[in-house]
């Protein structure tokens, strides 16, 4: 953009060549017809048509040239005339460069961040990409990982992003904020670890982040391109934005040298001087109008007048500020009054003049000289040793002296300083040599030399003779010094003049003047006197137009001649030579700021035979410049008088390609525009008088358009270009009504219109105009604005129902915007009109309503804040955008064949976070979506009843109460997680498995104990499972939710309820089909029976119970259920072992006194025993017994799992055991008992004691009066046996004795 030719030279030459054929014509656009007539225009004579006649010739007839040639030759024609108007439009912009007085370049200015473009931001996906495949070097835990891996997939694969890089508005500094808050809630839910602060973890975060987001770049090389950078954003050097506006405008180097030298930028008091030939122009031009009364279209005829008005206050502004830049240090504060400015006008009167006369103690100069002594030459009469020195000394300031030297060598180089307020000093230099005499006071004067400079002086060392006494051998002593004078600030030029004139100088003589400058508009000539600090005579130059004039007869003296001409005065002023009458005009027009500029008779001579243009001409260098811009057809451009120029259109141009410049940059500026950028545009609409509003209307034309474009735009920024210019065009600026244009009001109702548009167009598309919620804050200001907008004028504030129902219309079309969008990136849409099956469509409707609910959090988390006075329309959003995700839920529902559950999933998923969010709970949605699964749920409940009373009833009709341990004992490899959970059994619909059933409890109890039948166990799991499942629906309705508790726990004590009883009758017909017989042992089953009703107790407590009265008495019914049938199943099993134990007694009953039996027996075993070992009669019966109740007692102690029922059972059992045995003895209480039947009581009783203490039963119930008994009836019969018998009891006997129990064991 800097230079698009290949070569500057060979565009130099190109240029110069079609310079010579023809002068260019005049830039700018919408030109005066005054401008022709304009004198000092420099080429009032020149039209465009000069420059299309230098083509013509070159080009075929019309009748030959074809169409494509034509609109070739037009296009060309069109590139040259822009270039042109770009060119003027570049000197304006170097002159507000050069020497600003209105503006500064802003310091307060927000830093814009780097710009993210395509490449850059795909370079950052593949580093996070390498980080996540662990390609890098970065040491990372999984917590950062998974964060990385989320904002890897939310943020920077996502399409949104793309767009907001596309549209510009994205910076390095929005992916970091993105990334920070991403963590700032990951971080928080983390758990806290010792020593280890939230803090520290976000930092560390943040510091791996930059190192990805890096890469491998060197960060020192990046700090120091992003200084560099934001150096450059802050505050530009001159050469800078003039480096920035060439590219701006397309200006070439070498154009804008030839610019540059030819305007004398370098030069303050020439662009002083151009700005207050300018602001004269403009106070004529505001006169014209007034005179013609040409105005332009305002809205009310009484703003005419006012018009004029602003025209010459805003002049008088721009005159103040100009008055207010500093001219010199230390001068003086004498300054006109602004409004009474003017020149070639009568609006000044005497009385006025006077007031503003100079004197004399106005003028005060202030100079600095250096004299530097060098060395003296000629000093011959003294010795060599003999000592030298120089005193220097400006008149009427202090001494100064030079270092000791020696004769032979008197060379010094010693520099004095001074200060004077005399134009005209007198310099005096001394040369002494100490005195030897002893009676000298002084030293010895050798010469003396005195200097008058001025600051035109040559500044080089020169040899000077020295002034010596008479008598002295040193006759042609010479001194080598150097005096330099500085030129104070407001001294624009000096020298010797001849002059001559009517109220000052009236005798003609050659005198020594200074051109002072006192103040921005105040300049003096004064004439000075050596020695005098004070002007003998002054002119002030107001007024006064300085000119050209041929030599004036009579006046002898003076070879080039020019004057200075006012109302009655004329001053008439000579030089010695042409070149200093050149200098002294041109600075003279500077002070005087007259519109006509002097040209030197040599020039115009020159110019006549040539017949070219009116140069510049200033002094050489100036001239060569000046021709040399000639050369390149540049001199219209400098000379064309900018106040017949259409600045309007002109910044209205350079603004737009400033503007396009800025967005095309590397800063992500949203429209705003860089420091430099705003200080230049402001001088340029100060200096030339753009309206304000005109500037705010074309710069929101210029935003607005970028923004419809797909561009990001600040809202704050069209916020206060907006407000401005609603200001203005409703009459409520803060500094007073102004005028208003009709073109100024149609535009601002034309752009409000389209900024409204706009506006709620971006709020319909907040989530793609303002993703992730960047840029920060723009889419509250956005809100702010489109309020700002919708006001009628700029006093009334809009009612609020009125932004209410705009925005809520914003965001019904964003609901439908964001999921029909959300649908095509599911691609739910691709499968129109193909056969899927009703799985997939749920498949994918669950894909879908994750992600509606990833687009409601992000909202709320990105956009809620902007919405923050809306938070009713954020949610009608919400629900809006959920109820058009419910027709295409509600469609694929309608697909799925009935009594089919994997539906489930989705209400639990939408469920879930339908319930966390306020305001979406039991919102519209919310019930739809009950009302939707509500049937589903009371089917599948009354479905998973019906199984479950079949699994119960078909169950225990094949029911081999084996224990669940020994089902499964035969798989010792299963692998715990992988074991199938039980499935519904003779279902007559098919229905699948519960989903989110846990089983954890169940898994454990199969493998850590015995437990119930495979059919309780398998009862208990599934109520446990549904209510399980139920609950986790977490139905947020209260009423249907405790109706589903109350059914599902009534559900759970009926089944329990047939469960006991169906147990309760096995185990009643498993008993009666056991032994009566002291073979008889426990079997498994019983055991089972008994674990059943141990878990049934366990699942009641958990499945049935209520936290409210009423339910609680299905709890306690189905306790007492299972309480009662327990003690019926102990007395059952009881009665059993009484069985057992009775008919061991019936068969000692043989033995009883006095029977045929009993005799017999005795006899048989009495004569027996002669002959062989007879064993001892019942003992077998009673090891049989005993160990019956053993073993029975062990199997019992195992197998069961609940203490209390067992030692409830134990001590019924002793209990009735000792109740049989007394009864049996009670019956015998006039019989002697058989010896054979006194041993096996006694061992009977004493291994049922002992045995069942054991076993735990309390001395309570093992002392009872029936034990007591028993025990002394048996003590009785044991010493009548041991008399009668003799010992025929062989050991046996009641006493406790730890020898018979080791016998017995």
């Amino acid at each position: 953009m800097l230079d698009p030719s290949s070569s500057e030279e060979e565009t130099e030459d190109v240029v110069e060549e079609e310079c010579k054929e023809a002068p260019a014509p005049a830039a700018g656009s919408r030109l005066s017809p005054s401008r022709t007539s304009e004198s000092s225009g420099g080429g009032g004579g020149l039209q465009p048509s000069s420059r299309s006649s230098s083509i013509r010739p070159s080009s075929p007839s019309p009748s030959v040239v074809s169409e494509k040639e034509k609109e070739e030759l037009e296009r060309l024609q069109r590139e040259e005339e822009e270039r042109k108007r770009k060119l003027q439009l570049y000197v304006f912009v170097m002159r507000c460069i050069a020497y600003p007085f209105n503006a500064k370049q802003p310091t307060d200015m927000a830093r814009r961040q780097q710009k993210i473009n395509k490449p850059q931001l795909q370079t950052v996906k593949d580093r996070f990409q390498a980080f996540l495949n662990g390609e890098t070097q970065i040491v990372a835990d999984e917590a950062f990982i998974n964060a990385v891996q989320s904002y890897y997939e939310v943020f920077l694969k996502s399409d949104r992003v793309s767009r907001m890089v596309q549209s510009g508005g994205c910076s390095a500094n929005d992916s970091r904020e993105v990334f920070k808050k991403h963590i700032e809630k990951r971080v928080r839910s983390l758990p806290e670890i010792d020593g280890l602060s939230k803090e520290t973890v976000l930092s560390s975060w943040m510091a791996k982040f930059d190192a990805i987001y890096r890469g491998e770049e060197d960060p020192r090389k990046q700090q120091a391109r992003m200084t560099a950078s934001a150096a450059s954003e802050l505050i530009l050097s001159k050469e800078q934005l003039y480096e920035m506006f060439q590219q701006i405008l397309g200006i070439k180097k070498f154009e804008h040298q030839l610019l540059y030298n030819a305007c004398q930028l370098d030069n303050p008091d020439e662009q002083a001087a151009q700005i207050r030939r300018e602001l004269d122009g403009r106070l004529q031009m505001a006169d014209q109008i007034a005179r013609e009364r040409k105005f332009l279209k305002f809205v009310s005829k009484e703003m005419e007048n006012m018009f004029i008005e602003e025209l010459k206050s805003s002049v008088n502004l721009l005159m103040a500020n100009l008055e207010s830049m500093p001219v010199s240090k230390g001068g003086s504060e004498f300054k006109l009054q602004k409004l009474k400015r003017s020149h070639n006008t009568s609006i000044i009167d005497m009385g006025e003049e006077n007031e503003n006369q100079l004197s004399k103690s106005d003028v005060v100069l202030s100079f600095t000289l250096e004299v530097v002594i060098m060395e003296v030459q000629g000093l011959k009469s003294l010795a060599p040793n003999r000592i030298v020195y120089c005193t220097m000394e400006v008149e009427g300031g202090e001494k100064l002296q030079t270092d000791q030297a020696e004769a032979s060598k008197p060379t010094w180089g010693t520099q004095g300083d001074f200060t004077s307020t005399h134009p005209l000093p007198a310099v005096k230099v001394k040369l002494f040599t100490e005195s030897t005499g002893v009676l000298a006071l002084e030293d010895k004067e050798l010469g003396r030399v005195v200097l008058h400079p001025t600051p035109n002086s040559p500044k080089s060392a020169d040899l000077h003779k020295m002034i010596v006494s008479k008598n002295s051998t040193d006759q042609d002593l010479k001194i080598k010094l150097a005096v330099r004078m500085d030129k104070p600030q407001n001294m624009k030029h000096c020298g010797y003049l001849w002059t001559i004139g009517k109220n000052v100088w009236k005798r003609w003589k050659k005198r020594f003047f200074v051109l002072v400058q006192v103040s921005q508009y105040t300049f003096a000539m004064c004439s000075y006197r050596e020695k005098k600090a004070e002007p003998q005579e002054l002119l002030q130059l107001d007024g006064y137009t300085v000119d050209y004039t041929d030599p004036q007869p009579g006046l002898e003296g003076g070879r080039a001649f020019f004057n200075a001409v006012k109302e009655g005065d004329t001053v008439i002023f000579a030089s010695d030579d042409e070149q200093d009458r050149i200098l002294w005009v041109q600075a003279m027009y500077r002070a005087t700021g007259q519109s006509h500029k002097p040209i030197p008779p040599t020039q115009v001579q020159k110019l006549n035979a040539k017949g070219g243009s009116v140069p510049q001409l200033d002094a050489p260098i100036s001239q060569f410049y000046a021709d040399r811009a000639q050369k390149h057809g540049m001199d219209e451009f400098i000379s064309a008088n900018p106040c017949m120029f259409d600045h309007a259109t002109l910044f209205e141009t350079l603004q737009r390609l400033t503007l396009d410049h800025r967005l095309n940059d590397s800063y992500s500026c949203l429209g705003w525009f860089s420091p430099g950028q705003v200080f230049v545009l402001d001088e340029y609409c100060a200096r030339y008088g753009t309206r304000g509003c005109h500037r705010h209307l074309c710069y929101l034309n210029n935003l607005l358009e970028r923004a419809e474009n797909g561009a990001m735009i600040d809202p704050t920024l069209l916020h206060y270009s907006f407000a401005f210019c609603a200001s203005h065009v409703h009459g409520n600026r803060p500094d007073g009504i102004g005028t208003v244009t009709v073109e100024e009001k149609e535009r601002f109702e034309e752009i409000k219109a389209r900024l409204r548009s706009l506006l709620e167009n971006q709020i319909t598309h907040f989530r793609y105009c303002f993703p992730f919620g960047r840029p920060e804050g723009a889419l509250k200001a956005t809100l702010s604005l489109l309020e700002r907008v919708l006001m009628k004028d700029i006093v009334t504030p809009v009612p609020q129902e009125e932004v209410k129902v705009v925005i809520r219309k914003c965001l019904e079309k964003a609901a439908l915007v964001n999921y029909t969008r959300l649908s095509e990136y599911a691609k739910i849409e691709e499968n129109a009109g193909q056969l899927v099956t009703p799985a997939k469509k749920l498949e994918d409707t669950i894909r879908l309503a994750e992600l509606v609910i990833e687009v409601l959090q992000q909202n709320e988390e990105h956009h809620a804040e902007a919405f923050a006075w809306w938070s009713d329309l954020m949610v009608e959003h919400a629900e809006t955008f959920l109820s058009l995700f419910a027709v295409d839920m509600d469609s694929v529902l309608e697909t799925q064949a009935p009594d089919t559950w994997d539906s489930f999933p989705l209400f639990q998923l939408l469920n879930d976070f339908l319930r966390s969010d306020y305001n979406l709970l039991n919102g519209k949605f919310h019930k739809h979506l009950q009302d939707v699964f509500a049937p589903l749920v009371v089917r599948y409940v009354d479905l998973m009843e019906s199984s479950i009373a079949q699994s119960i009833h078909r169950g225990f009709d094949r029911e081999s109460w084996e224990p669940v341990k020994s089902l499964t004992s035969n798989l010792p490899n299963v692998n715990l997680p992988n074991v199938n959970l039980p499935k519904v059994p003779n279902l007559p619909v098919n229905l699948p498995p519960m989903p989110s059933f846990s089983a954890s409890s169940w898994i454990a109890t199969i493998y850590d104990a015995d437990n119930g039948s495979g059919t309780s166990e398998d009862l208990f799991w599934k109520l446990d499972a549904l209510q399980t499942f139920i609950r986790d629906l977490h139905w947020p309705e209260e009423e249907f939710a405790k109706h589903l508790e109350q059914r599902l726990k009534l559900m759970s004590s009926d089944m329990i309820e047939s469960c006991v009883k169906r147990t309760r009758i096995a185990f009643e017909a498993k008993l009666q089909k056991t032994s009566r017989s002291t073979d008889f042992r426990v079997p498994q089953s019983i055991c089972t029976m008994f674990n059943v009703m141990v878990d049934a107790k366990a699942q009641s407590t958990k499945l049935c119970s209520m936290e409210v009265g009423q339910e609680r008495q299905y709890h306690s019914k189905i306790d007492e259920l299972i309480e009662e049938t327990v003690k019926e199943i102990i007395t059952l099993l009881v009665a059993k072992f009484v069985t057992i134990l009775e008919g061991v007694l019936s068969k000692l009953s043989r033995y009883d006194e006095g029977t045929l039996f009993s005799s017999f027996l005795s006899f048989t075993v009495k004569a027996a025993s002669k002959y062989v070992d007879v064993p001892k009669p019942g003992m077998d019966l009673a090891d049989a017994y005993v160990t019956f109740v053993r073993q029975s007692q062990d199997i019992l102690r195992d197998k069961v799992n609940e203490e209390m029922y067992i030692e409830r059972l134990f001590d019924q059992w002793y209990t009735s055991s000792m109740n049989i045995v007394c009864t049996w003895l009670t019956d015998r209480m006039d019989l002697q008992l058989h010896i054979y039947q006194l041993k096996i009581l006694i061992r009977l009783v004493k291994k049922a004691y002992r045995d069942f203490r054991l076993q735990g039963v309390l001395d309570s119930t093992l002392n009872s009066k029936t034990y007591e008994t028993v025990r002394n009836r048996l003590t009785v019969e044991e010493a009548t046996a041991s008399v009668s018998e003799g010992g025929g009891l062989q050991g046996i006997t009641m006493k406790d004795s730890d020898e018979e129990d080791e016998e017995e064991d």
